[in-house]
């Protein structure tokens, strides 16, 4: 594939979401180099959609605790709730319900998930 770039440092993802379309997000290493490496490791996976406030969450196959976890998180992000071994992808200006690991951050189609029901399947792969 001549498009693949060799990013060491971010992982360039895709969610496709059940009935509602698909969305592009990156994971950047530095954030937290090792619930990235976790997350990265166990791509493809899935699971079902909860909602928090403008959050949409879902349990993941990894089980880490906190890294450089934050309080406060930008519109967009993409983090790991240690509390629920989730993947959490913030759409709206909520916070988190208790510190998440930024993983990084949704690139495109971010309004995809102000759409999201919750029991919505969400499956998450390398771009």
């Amino acid at each position: 594939m001549e498009n693949e770039k060799v990013e060491i440092s971010r992982v360039r993802i895709k969610f496709v979401v059940e009935g509602l379309g698909e969305a592009e997000g990156e994971l950047v290493r530095h954030l937290a180099p090792r619930t990235v490496e976790m997350v990265v490791r166990k791509l493809p996976f899935e699971g079902r959609a909860a909602l928090w406030k403008e959050e949409v969450y879902f349990e993941i196959p990894v089980k880490m605790g906190e890294e450089k976890a934050k309080s406060v998180v930008e519109k967009g992000t993409i983090a790991y709730w240690p509390m629920g071994s989730a993947l959490c992808i913030f759409y709206g200006e909520s916070q988190p319900y208790s510190p998440v690991n930024v993983l990084g951050r949704v690139t495109k189609n971010l309004e995809l998930f102000s759409k999201v029901k919750s029991g919505t399947v969400i499956r998450v792969e390398k771009l």
